[in-house]
């Protein structure tokens, strides 16, 4: 349905891959890598999260900042790994 103005809402690209990899797009239509986040869902135990978010607290940071800080460490860049 499209409304009565003009504008139409915004739909899904064909490509789920390049809709995937792709970052926010600026005004001058060029890519900036460095804003582009990619959501990772895991199921862990209520008593896992909550030691993780305890330990997050004490250390005075996020979860999403301590996981990220602890992942990059245990995933360094490596040549060639990037797509």
């Amino acid at each position: 349905m499209s409304r009565r103005d003009g504008r139409r809402f915004a739909s899904r690209p064909g490509d789920a891959e390049g809709w995937i990899k792709a970052g926010e797009r600026q005004p001058d239509g060029k890519t900036d890598a460095g804003s582009f986040t990619a959501r990772l869902t895991i199921d862990i135990t209520p008593e896992l999260r909550g030691r993780i978010k305890v330990a997050a607290f004490r250390r005075g940071i996020t979860v999403a900042d301590m996981l990220r800080d602890l992942l990059a460490r245990e995933f360094p860049t490596t040549e060639g790994d990037q797509p």
